[in-house]
């Protein structure tokens, strides 16, 4: 997988599939202890959008996957990850590109938009009013103490939060840095999103069982001329459904929600 070395020293690891020239780039970003490969090749996103023509790169967030993982908590935060997003553009040279994010990796693409006039179209999912309210990740859901605490102890049996207990089930799982994980935590972005300076038309995608996406409607409220589409499944699940696939899809080749 190749890589490219950010401005910090962290390495970032990325794939690229090729597609139309003619088309922009499609640049995907996962969510917390997720990678490219989980969040979005396992699904079947990455072949939906191939199979359609159009160049596909995925990013493994510093921390994640196959980049970089440093335990301090300064090398991380949505605002750093967002600035490796613009430096994977400017190393594949693209004038112009399309972004989707899911969960963290929305945080980061709302962050990116809001900084990056290359940003086409937008497609933003597994977050909901936590956003506009909390400036991030509904933290209201999973709170920082109990995540840290899960992502930290030996001992899983000390793991008392039902979230926090799952999102340790899903760092075993894909053998993820815990460490490096509790940094991000710790700096996991927290202030206002200028979401109103957003120029690039976006699409809202939310599971309708979701407890860290409720109340979407405010996240598309808040984004000017943003379209919401609610869609089966739970936090972790959404992502998987054909219905936000197709969704995704025909939103990023013709700017029209389904």
């Amino acid at each position: 997988m190749p890589t490219f070395t950010a401005d910090d020293g962290v390495d970032i690891a990325y794939q690229v599939w090729d597609g139309d020239p003619g088309q922009p780039l499609v640049l995907l970003h996962h969510g917390f202890i997720a990678n490219g490969h989980v969040n979005w090749v396992a699904p079947g996103v990455v072949a939906a959008l191939t199979a359609t023509g159009r160049r596909v790169a995925t990013i493994d967030a510093r921390g994640h996957g196959a980049s970089g993982k440093p335990h301090d908590p300064a090398f991380y935060g949505e605002s750093r990850m967002a600035q490796d997003v613009r430096t994977l553009a400017d190393v594949l040279g693209e004038p112009v590109y399309d972004l989707a994010g899911y969960s963290m990796g929305a945080i980061v693409s709302l962050l990116t938009a809001v900084s990056d006039p290359r940003v086409r179209r937008l497609v933003i999912g597994g977050v909901g009013a936590g956003v506009v309210e909390l400036g991030g990740v509904d933290t209201r859901v999973v709170r920082r103490d109990a995540l840290r605490h899960a992502l930290t102890t030996d001992d899983p049996a000390t793991i008392t939060d039902p979230s926090a207990a799952a999102f340790r089930a899903f760092v075993e799982a894909v053998g993820g840095d815990r460490t490096a994980l509790a940094a991000q935590v710790a700096a996991a972005h927290n202030r206002p999103i200028p979401l109103g300076e957003i120029t690039a038309p976006t699409l809202v995608l939310a599971g309708e069982r979701d407890n860290l996406a409720t109340r979407p409607e405010a996240l598309a409220a808040a984004i000017p001329g943003s379209t919401l589409r609610v869609v089966p499944g739970d936090h972790l699940g959404a992502v998987r459904e054909p219905a936000l696939i197709q969704a995704l899809v025909t939103f990023l080749n013709t700017g029209a929600p389904v």
